[in-house]
């Protein structure tokens, strides 16, 4: 019940422990639990244990060709100490708001599976991230699997975050996808993070770029779109002024990249 808290990873749990911030009756120990640390692929698409290393999505092939968002973002996770040890679903059920792999997610439409007593059910990443670190998981529940679709053909993925130091937490983040159609953005998924209290979908710059090329005024014109888009918090680290300004900064680095001409 409430009293028991697991252990994964470590790198958020043994933190609240040591600060006696959470004084649980048990730590139950997961990480002999069989099958849920393989990533595979189905006919659906790719399928990452809740228990996957962020050290292994790092270095997986399978991850690079059918996930490309999640393998240009796992290096920005904290440093080489904290992959080694944190979690595919240990992220995903923080859900801390400055986190990476929670805004992939949200940008691949990925199904994030939970089990429970009996059985298990499956729930779409927008629909999982509630607010800080909320999620929509319920008592007697556990992350077992992220399930990431295959993209129609035409899809280009983009990544970039800022932050005062590598592996710090992103003052602002971005998690984009197009679907390009002769040189034109037909599609696109932004998904923002560290900029509100989940991972955030730019609705208003999605439609700002809908059918139209990545150039300049097309760019203005979604970093406008920003401002009703997104209403991020201040604290020490930036104000919400900054943290629109690191946004529009990153929409517009990323959406260069996935409009040039590829081969």
């Amino acid at each position: 019940g409430d009293d028991g808290l697991l252990l994964a990873g470590g790198q958020s749990l043994v933190l609240v422990l040591n600060l006696r911030l959470a004084v649980p009756r048990a730590v139950i120990d997961i990480n002999r639990v069989p099958d849920l640390d393989g990533i595979r692929v189905t006919p659906e698409g790719l399928v990452i244990g809740a228990l996957a290393r962020q050290e292994a999505l790092e270095r997986s092939p399978l991850v690079r060709e059918h996930a490309p968002l999640i393998a240009a973002a796992v290096p920005h996770v904290g440093h080489a100490a904290i992959r080694a040890r944190g979690t595919v679903g240990g992220s995903l059920a923080l859900a801390d708001p400055a986190a990476e792999l929670p805004a992939c997610a949200v940008a691949l439409e990925a199904t994030i599976r939970v089990g429970r007593r009996g059985g298990h059910r499956d729930v779409g990443a927008d629909d999982f991230f509630r607010g800080v670190y909320t999620t929509a998981l319920a008592p007697g529940e556990v992350v077992t699997e992220l399930r990431v679709p295959r993209p129609a053909p035409g899809w280009r993925w983009g990544f970039q975050e800022l932050a005062r130091r590598h592996g710090d937490f992103a003052l602002a983040g971005l998690a984009a996808g197009a679907r390009m159609e002769a040189g034109v953005l037909a599609e696109t998924r932004l998904v923002f993070f560290g900029v509100g209290t989940r991972p955030l979908r730019a609705r208003g710059a999605e439609a700002a770029l809908a059918g139209r090329r990545a150039e300049e005024a097309t760019l203005a014109a979604a970093g406008r779109a920003l401002e009703t888009d997104l209403d991020p918090p201040g604290d020490v680290h930036g104000s919400p002024a900054l943290r629109r300004h690191l946004a529009r900064v990153l929409l517009a680095r990323v959406l260069r990249g996935l409009g040039e001409p590829r081969p």
